[in-house]
């Protein structure tokens, strides 16, 4: 794999509970064991700890020869060796495949993917993550799609759709390993187009989010800019004093005097690239529905 590529990290579908996704969240292993069909075996008491206390427990039978004594060690003995079988750490490992296991199709792995349709679910999720962290996202002034439900929902719909296309551009590659006979290529060629069509129309999709994710970061910046001029705005004052106190009469700072102007300038360019990223969204849904 190339070193500059970055594959995708781990997706869990949106719509699960938090709770479970939680317990998908916490262990990865779980998760690849899950998919490997592979559960973990229930640990038995360490073999040490079970002679250490058998020993002991003999000490102190050794000391009393009372039945009821007697009787006693036998049911603490009873619980030590069933607390020494019962391992908290493997129960919670065993609980976690147990839970990947039931929602197996609620999760995806970089490696479900192969290396182009990894690099598609990486730029969408990148995508997706330069929009939520954005000011302008947090302060809500793209109101025209709910970012926080519609982008993780499309993330995961187009997650999906890379699965099932790495799934059967893998299964085509076993079935076709190699170039057929020229004779009858012609005949195979519908194949690799739907897979090539499909390919195209998800790498469409991603591209639209990255436009989306561009033009709200350009709008970020612009939105950084106007709160700064807004500030300086309010001690306009006080930088014309300081140009009285220190500077000559004759001489005038240049750009004060269009300070109101410029402000204005830059709100114009701000509720212009607003419009912008929200003309994006609306491509986005457009495209996330056809």
């Amino acid at each position: 794999m190339d070193p500059r590529r970055r594959p995708p990290h781990l997706l869990i579908d949106p719509a699960l509970p938090e709770p479970i996704s939680s317990v998908l969240r916490a262990s990865p292993q779980a998760l690849r064991a899950a998919r490997l069909g592979r559960f973990p075996r229930r640990r038995g008491p360490d073999p040490v700890k079970v002679i250490a206390i058998a020993g002991l427990l003999l000490l102190m039978a050794s000391l009393s020869a009372t039945g009821g004594f007697i009787a006693a060690l036998v049911l603490i003995s009873f619980s030590a060796l069933r607390g020494l079988s019962d391992d908290p750490e493997n129960r919670r490992e065993r609980r976690r495949v147990r839970v990947a296991m039931e929602h197996r199709d609620r999760f995806i792995l970089p490696e479900d993917l192969d290396n182009d349709c990894g690099d598609l679910l990486r730029r969408t999720q990148d995508a997706t993550e330069s929009v939520l962290a954005s000011e302008i996202n947090r302060v809500r002034l793209l109101d025209t799609i709910d970012n926080a439900v519609t982008l993780p929902d499309q993330t995961w719909q187009i997650a999906r759709k890379l699965v099932r296309l790495s799934e059967m551009k893998a299964e085509h590659a076993r079935l076709v390993p190699g170039a057929p006979p020229p004779e009858v290529a012609e005949a195979f060629t519908p194949y690799v187009r739907a897979l090539e069509t499909a390919e195209l129309s998800l790498t469409r999709r991603v591209r639209a989010l990255e436009e989306y994710a561009r033009q709200v970061r350009k709008a970020d910046g612009v939105y950084r800019a106007y709160q700064q001029l807004q500030v300086l705005a309010e001690r306009t004052p006080q930088y014309e004093a300081l140009v009285a106190e220190t500077a000559e009469d004759a001489l005038t700072l240049p750009g004060l005097e269009h300070l109101t102007e410029q402000a204005q300038q830059v709100r114009r360019l701000f509720h212009e690239s607003i419009d912008e990223a929200r003309d994006a969204a609306r491509h986005l849904l457009t495209s996330a529905e056809s």
